[in-house]
Formats: structure tokens, sequence, C-alpha cells
């Protein structure tokens, strides 16, 4: 599931800014990170399953693994994890209401951080 038009994906901002503001949100520097590439992953444990809040973002200068980039982020997504093939986002996934307006609030909290921080 995409979240498509949160806001995020306007955001180009420095890597420190950006790592400061997921953490504040319980988001991890997940391992689906390169030199140009982030992926921002936040963890939930459900009666359900687990699954997976998702921020990507890419460098437009600077280096991730040097910790100095400036990050275009993109469009948050959801997936399930399924034991042992990985993470699903497919549309016949099935999210409760409750964990998808978890996420958009979750999502506008970071989004807000984040541009108060910029001003």
């Amino acid at each position: 599931m995409v979240f498509a038009n949160s806001g995020i994906e306007m955001i180009i901002a420095d890597q420190s800014l950006i790592q400061h503001v997921m953490n504040k949100h319980g988001f991890v520097l997940g391992g689906h990170w390169d030199y140009e590439r982030v992926t921002y992953d936040l963890k939930y444990e459900l009666e359900e399953g687990i699954y997976y809040l998702r921020i990507p973002g890419y460098a437009v200068e600077g280096d991730v693994g040097a910790r100095d980039a400036k990050l275009q982020m993109m469009d948050p997504y959801l997936g399930k994890h399924y034991y042992p093939t990985g993470v699903e986002y497919g549309e016949d996934e099935y999210f409760s209401d409750k964990l998808v307006e978890h996420c958009k609030r979750t999502i506008t909290k970071v989004y807000n951080d984040i541009v108060a921080i910029q001003k």
C-alpha cells in the first residue's frame, strides 16, 4: 500500500536532519541502503502479523554511507512480512483500518517535524 501525496515526497533535506526525525518517531535505517538510497522502517508487531511502514529516499547530493547526503524523500509504503519470503506490498494484502490510520498519522508527524526544523 502506497501513501501517495503525503507531502514527504516533496522533502529534500540533510540526511542528519531526516535521521534525527526518523529516530524520534521510532524508524530505523533499514538494511536497504547503499551510497545513494535509504529506507527508514517502522515495524509493527500485531496479532495479525508483522508489518513495516517504509519511507524511502535517495541522495541528490553527497554520500549516504559517509552520512553527508542531502536526501530526496519518496512516497511511504506499507507491507506485510511473510517468513521466509519477506515483505509483500501487493494490492491483495489486507491492512486494518486502525493500522492504516496510525501510519497516516505517523507520516504526517514526520512530515511536520522535518518542515518545522527546516524553517
